[in-house]
């Protein structure tokens, strides 16, 4: 059977229904870590093909309104679009190109850890030991796909921040897609920052990371995670109308913590999904019952926070800049004065952001 080139995947992955589709070459990942790198899952890999799907636009309207937060977690965040509207076009594509006689290794794009856990030993000598996975944000930038923002969230010229990623590892030899141009899609107007509830540090403060990618450099702010951790999964008052309800007189201060991102999941977690004994007081037997529902619903996903600053406000505004394609015909997404409550749970009406 003749070798397939990579107009003839990128046109079968399009059809299969994802909205993303870039090729990197392996040398492009010369200094990722050993735990990143796509050889030490496929040592023979000659391409990674990273592909997306868009995160619909809709899925985070009821957050923003402050009414409604199934959807997010259910269809957009680590629900039906990662489990399942992603991964049936990805597991086509790598069948089609099998059908070809070369290997192509799908890769769900879980979390990624630099540093060999110390309690678990290399299965061969030389090799990092398990689990490694790729970085796929910076596979996604390798790939041609777009650039990292400021705020650590994957930008494309199509949506903004509105993807989810994954990829394929092969032995087939294609073309890499040219690299996008750092700072050509995110243009450091902080409005990530702007809208983010305090885990963001502003360009002015000199905190950031940065890659290097053939003859391009790549940065991106140094987000506190422990900070942006707590927000997102359930553990800040400020984004949760729900906790307020089951713990009354409860205040917190997310600003005032200082703690690591495992910290923050630790606190989290068995926070949002742990039972107590039910009561007169609290008959669901939950903690905090609206959380429990909604990592129920999301299969496993807790996007409390809705991405507040790092999405809706960034995709908000490269929209009303027309710095990206899609465009909507109701107007900008933000259309009226932003909700967030206080430490202690009370709303707080804000401006809307321009």
């Amino acid at each position: 059977m003749a070798k397939p080139d990579k107009q003839q995947i990128r046109e079968y992955a399009l059809s299969r229904g994802l909205d993303l589709f870039g090729v990197a070459n392996i040398e492009r990942f010369k200094d990722a870590p050993k735990r990143m790198h796509p050889a030490s899952i496929f040592p023979e890999v000659r391409s990674v093909i990273v592909v997306g799907r868009r995160i619909v636009r809709g899925g985070w309207r009821g957050i923003e309104e402050g009414t409604y937060w199934p959807n997010y977690s259910y269809f957009d965040y680590s629900g039906l679009l990662n489990t399942y509207f992603l991964q049936l076009p990805l597991y086509e594509t790598a069948c089609y190109i099998e059908n070809f006689g070369y290997e192509a290794c799908p890769v769900f794009s879980g979390m990624t850890n630099e540093k060999d856990p110390p309690d678990v030993r290399p299965l061969r000598p030389g090799q990092p030991t398990p689990e490694v996975n790729l970085a796929i944000r910076i596979a996604g930038v390798a790939a041609g796909l777009g650039e990292i923002g400021w705020s650590k969230v994957f930008l494309t010229r199509e949506f903004g921040p509105r993807q989810r990623l994954a990829a394929i590892l092969t032995d087939l030899e294609l073309e890499p897609d040219q690299l996008v141009e750092p700072n050509s899609i995110c243009k450091l107007d902080m409005a990530c920052v702007k809208g983010c509830p305090g885990a963001i540090p502003h360009i002015k403060e000199g905190k950031y990371v940065e890659i290097k990618i053939e003859d391009k450099t790549y940065r991106w702010a140094d987000v506190d995670f422990g900070k942006c951790t707590l927000m997102y999964h359930g553990g800040d008052p400020r984004v949760s109308p729900f906790i307020p309800h089951a713990m009354p007189g409860y205040s917190f201060d997310v600003l005032e913590q200082q703690i690591s991102e495992e910290c923050a999941y630790k606190f989290c977690v068995p926070l949002s999904t742990g039972r107590w004994r039910k009561t007169a007081e609290f008959p669901s037997g939950y903690i905090i019952e609206g959380h429990h529902y909604i990592q129920f619903w999301g299969q496993g996903g807790l996007g409390i926070g809705g991405s507040r600053g790092c999405m809706r406000s960034c995709f908000h505004y490269l929209e009303k800049k027309k710095d990206i394609k899609q465009i909507f015909k109701g107007g900008p997404f933000i259309k009226r004065p932003r909700w967030l409550l206080d430490k202690k749970g009370r709303p707080t009406v804000l401006q809307e952001e321009s």
